[in-house]
């Protein structure tokens, strides 16, 4: 790794978060480069000089260096930067894995959610596919923060939590400025759970706003759900302190009130009685929760942790449960003690 302040940064994905960490790290004076897996949109982005796709009206400086070679964007570099969808995240390492690597960069992932099938956090896919990357290598970088409001340079606060203290400060650095500031924290686990299963709980945040419940539903729903947040992620390893802070209770909020939410949206036409084979068609981008609530759900059955909203999301995503019945029963359990987690 080059020991001057300036890195080579490779960014994989060219969606509205990827593009806006280039932007990030391009304006702090790092050497960007940024992969697209289609080549056409590869093409459009470089004569365009705009992601006029997932981040209209957003001009991209001709400094980043756009391609649709992976071998390209990931060799020679300091810091790979992970920000595809996270049900692709597991096919991607596996190509970077056949790349031939000097010096290991450091790994930097963004995705939130968790595997479908092996229940992996996004690290742990990244780690057990890639066969050069350790525990210090390993950097996750999560938040409340918005693709939309990053790249018009919006303050924003993001935490990057790592194994290792000196390839966490070493991304803090990279990406840090006037208005990006970013923490550090040297607990991945709860980092990592955070930022995937908030999602959910923004789901639910929609599904609420979609059936006309009012501000105090909708008020209920967020601490309840960082509670059940906060008891699988400690069952899993976490720190529970973790989720108070900005992995967990400030993307909580951000996802749930905001109108730039991908999941929020997901759960407002649920609400409003849309099935979700026809919402995920009409949408461009992503919804991770939909995904993550499958793999929180049964991940929730095998550790033994109680999760009453994770359930009633999936219930009402994939068996059409209806929002006021998911409601009613969420209201009518038993009498509970108020604890965190």
């Amino acid at each position: 790794m080059s020991e001057n302040k300036s890195k080579k940064v490779a960014v994989l994905g060219a969606g509205s978060w990827g593009t806006a960490l280039a932007l990030v790290l391009q304006a702090n004076g790092n050497n960007v480069t940024m992969w697209e897996f289609r080549p056409e949109a590869a093409e459009r982005l470089k004569t365009e000089h705009e992601n006029k796709e997932f981040l209209p009206g957003v001009p991209i400086p001709s400094e980043i260096y756009i391609t649709g070679d992976l071998i390209e964007t990931c060799t020679n570099k300091d810091i790979l930067v992970v920000a595809v969808p996270s049900h692709v995240v597991r096919s991607v390492a596996e190509k970077i894995d056949k790349i031939s690597m000097e010096n290991p960069p450091i790994v930097v992932n963004v995705a939130k959610g968790i595997e479908n099938d092996s229940l992996m956090r996004m690290s742990e896919v990244l780690k057990s596919t890639i066969h050069w990357m350790t525990d210090e290598l390993e950097v996750t970088l999560s938040g409340p923060s918005h693709a939309e409001e990053v790249s018009r340079k919006i303050p924003t606060a993001v935490v990057v939590a790592g194994n290792s203290g000196r390839s966490a400060e070493v991304v803090q650095q990279a990406f840090m400025n006037e208005y990006f500031r970013v923490y550090t924290n040297d607990d991945v686990i709860g980092v990592e759970l955070g930022g995937a299963l908030k999602n959910i709980i923004a789901i639910a945040a929609g599904i609420c706003d979609g059936a006309g419940f009012g501000d105090n539903t909708k008020a209920a729903l967020q601490p309840r759900g960082l509670a059940e947040i906060a008891r699988l992620g400690t069952a899993l390893g976490a720190k529970p302190v973790t989720f108070a802070g900005l992995s967990g209770m400030g993307d909580l909020i951000v996802t749930c009130m905001s109108r730039h939410s991908r999941n929020r949206f997901v759960g407002e036409q649920i609400g409003k009685g849309r099935k979700l084979p026809d919402i995920l068609k009409d949408m461009v981008m992503v919804a991770e929760g939909v995904r993550t609530t499958k793999s929180a759900y049964e991940l929730s059955k095998k550790v033994g942790v109680d999760m009453p909203i994770t359930e009633q999301v999936y219930l009402s995503l994939f068996e059409d449960k209806d929002p006021f019945q998911a409601l009613q029963e969420l209201m009518t359990r038993d009498p509970k003690k108020e604890e965190l987690g």
